[in-house]
């Protein structure tokens, strides 16, 4: 099972590499026509895993997380470190032009119809800039969420347990009655325990499957197996 063992009623989803992904194509064209760059997409979304490990290293708040990310996502596909600034730069222009983080797997909006259809409220805890509400917007899953906590704005990023109170809150639901969706151990599993909530992982198929913590492939594998725990009990 990875439900909590008390019946659910609510799950609550980070935003980044869980609901919402990078538009990989879109940064490839935006940076490489302005340095100059052999980019592509596929490349690019090639460096993934290596920038998600890269996230997962201690650092102080998201802000430099995130950095990381970038960094290595772009070190993966051949550039080189004295030219990350550079793309930095081009990247913050083409998020303030379009958030970057606006595509969704296949399957996601029909997921999380599905449960919203069997009675469980959805929420989305995010670190972010304060534009997450946007990127749900772009990416036209917003109506899907009962509630959106974006930490730029409450001011308290995971994995401190305090934002996912929060969320916990404005829907009324203890956190044993909740489960977190996220991609990253450190970040999204240490939280959401701290907060009292169980919590799942999801990991593309292929990549490493960390030890003692449940994991999905995708969020419509997510919607079945929570489904047929409802039904079950």
């Amino acid at each position: 099972m990875i439900g909590s063992r008390v019946p659910l009623r609510a799950v609550l989803f980070d935003a980044g590499n869980t609901l919402l992904f990078l538009d990989y194509a879109r940064m490839a064209e935006g940076v490489g026509a302005a340095l100059g760059l052999p980019l592509t997409g596929q490349g690019l979304a090639a460096g993934a895993p290596a920038a998600a490990r890269a996230m997962e290293a201690p650092r102080g708040t998201d802000r430099e997380r995130a950095g990381a990310y970038f960094d290595a996502l772009f070190s993966e596909a051949g550039v080189r470190g004295d030219r990350l600034g550079e793309v930095r730069e081009r990247l913050a222009a083409m998020h303030a032009e379009h958030h970057l983080w606006c595509g969704v797997a296949d399957g996601t909006l029909d997921a999380l119809t599905r449960l919203r259809r069997a009675g469980l409220r959805l929420g989305v805890v995010s670190n972010s800039d304060g534009r997450v509400e946007e990127a749900l917007v772009a990416a036209k899953i917003r109506e899907c969420f009962d509630v959106v906590i974006d930490s730029a704005i409450v001011r308290v990023e995971k994995p401190d347990p305090a934002i996912f109170r929060t969320a916990l809150d404005a829907l009324g639901v203890p956190p044993a009655e909740a489960l977190y969706v996220g991609d990253l151990y450190e970040i999204d599993v240490v939280g959401a325990h701290a907060a009292g909530m169980p919590a799942v992982l999801l990991v593309p198929p292929g990549a490493p499957r960390p030890l003692g913590c449940p994991t999905i492939g995708s969020l419509r594998a997510l919607a079945d197996d929570l489904l047929k725990e409802r039904l079950a009990s």
